[in-house]
């Protein structure tokens, strides 16, 4: 990890640069993917699976047969974790609902705005080093509590040409309705533009590395939504002379080995700090199993040494995180004073681990900047808002003259109309 000793704000731009490759060059690789699922269908995810997962499909959904093979050899302990944390996720989420609030806001005039689910939505759950069985929790779970008519999932497939056991478990437990064996960019494509085997949907939702994250903000051009742009981890910790340096170290290692991509960040007023970290996760990193891929994030990752608190509450609300610890022993007065942060995590006990597994919250959460702007998965996400309003006679009569004032103020003589045409209809009826 690099190390930068009071720079100054005019730098910090440039410091906190993420790990990632030019649009223009997504966009290149990208695209003649899109393109080809969307004319070849099915052939195109087949050519792609081969090539980039090194696997033959013959069918990409995933069986019965396979349902019930990972229900029985998953082991019973990570079974009851999952279950655990599913609890927690759905008991979090299932708080978030909304009411409709009906509001008059004239004599007559009622406006209300309902919430209605997306029929058709799609999940995807990387593979590739590490099988995110946990984002199906994080997505399947609020799209089921929103009522979402089809969840559809796709997820890269393992070598033997199936899906982690895990993964099942978990996307069957959560009530997910069908399953796919494919990944990256191509899985994208299929859920956006539909093919024989896999349905469109309205919206994709999930993590993924830089093509996948391009291949999503690619197909909104032709109408399909998205959550997010959500690319490769990052986690930033904030640390005081309390904090505990194992603990700093064991978080930034556990965004460090998502991904060669990922990026971490220490920013601290103690040099001291800074000592004892840096030489903790030289410890701890030798004893990583994918400690090479640790050792990559890492040569992307940063260390500040700023002079005061307030200058690291600014630097890190100018990086907007995705994860941000508070490993400092005035936690929860410093959170009140951040604005740009995917999730949270508060004193030296709460490891953004627990986010990203089981205490209840989403962590399917913007990255790359965007938590400027972009909030993190919630039930709302699964939610489209629909507006209402009814008039009454008295209601019009009262909100009459403003529309056409306003309508002819504009030039739109037929919207003047539509309420003048009414208003006389009013009249004449009274008289």
């Amino acid at each position: 990890m690099k190390v930068f000793k009071y720079p100054t704000k005019a730098h910090w731009s440039a410091l906190l640069t993420r790990p990632v490759m030019s649009e223009k060059d997504l966009e290149n690789v990208v695209s003649p993917i899109l393109d080809a699922v969307k004319r070849d269908g099915d052939a195109a995810l087949k050519q792609f699976t081969s090539q980039f997962d090194k696997v033959t499909i013959s069918a990409f959904a995933v069986s019965e047969k396979e349902i019930q093979e990972a229900e029985s050899t998953l082991d019973e302990r990570l079974k009851a974790a999952i279950r655990q944390a599913a609890e927690n996720i759905r008991k979090f989420h299932q708080a978030q609902r909304e009411n409709p609030i009906k509001v008059e806001t004239m004599k007559g005039v009622e406006c209300w705005r309902k919430s209605v689910p997306i029929d058709k939505v799609g999940i995807y759950i990387p593979g590739g080093t590490a099988p995110l069985f946990s984002t199906v929790l994080m997505l399947a779970i609020p799209a089921v509590e929103a009522g979402c008519k089809e969840i559809v999932l796709c997820s890269p497939p393992s070598g033997n040409g199936k899906l982690h056991p895990a993964i099942i478990y978990a996307a069957t437990f959560s009530g997910v309705s069908k399953l796919f064996k494919v990944g990256g960019a191509q899985a994208i494509a299929a859920m956006a533009y539909g093919t024989p085997s896999i349905p469109r949907v309205f919206k994709i939702f999930g993590p993924g590395n830089q093509y996948v994250t391009a291949a999503k903000q690619l197909v909104t051009r032709d109408g399909t939504a998205i959550d997010m742009p959500a690319g490769p981890s990052e986690v930033a910790v904030l640390a005081d002379e309390t904090a505990n340096p194992h603990f700093i170290a064991a978080d930034l290692l556990s965004q460090a080995e998502h991904g060669a991509d990922s990026q971490v960040i220490l920013v601290t007023t103690s040099s001291s700090v800074i000592e004892r970290v840096v030489t903790t996760i030289d410890e701890q990193l030798v004893k990583l199993p994918r400690k090479e891929i640790a050792i990559k994030a890492l040569e992307n990752s940063r260390v500040f040494l700023l002079s005061d608190e307030e200058a690291c509450i600014e630097l890190l609300n100018e990086y907007a995180p995705e994860h941000l610890i508070l490993s400092i022993s005035n936690a929860d007065e410093v959170a009140e004073k951040i604005t740009n942060a995917g999730s949270v995590f508060l004193g030296h006990f709460t490891p953004e681990s627990v986010g990203d597994y089981a205490s209840g919250t989403n962590h399917t959460l913007p990255t790359n900047g965007w938590a400027r702007s972009f909030s993190g998965v919630s039930l709302d996400s699964f939610f489209k808002k629909i507006t209402f309003q009814k008039l009454s006679r008295e209601g019009l009569q009262n909100i009459g003259e403003t529309v056409e004032v306003m309508a002819e103020a504009e030039g739109l003589e037929a919207h003047k109309q539509a309420v003048s045409i009414r208003l006389k209809w009013i009249k004449a009826e009274e008289q």
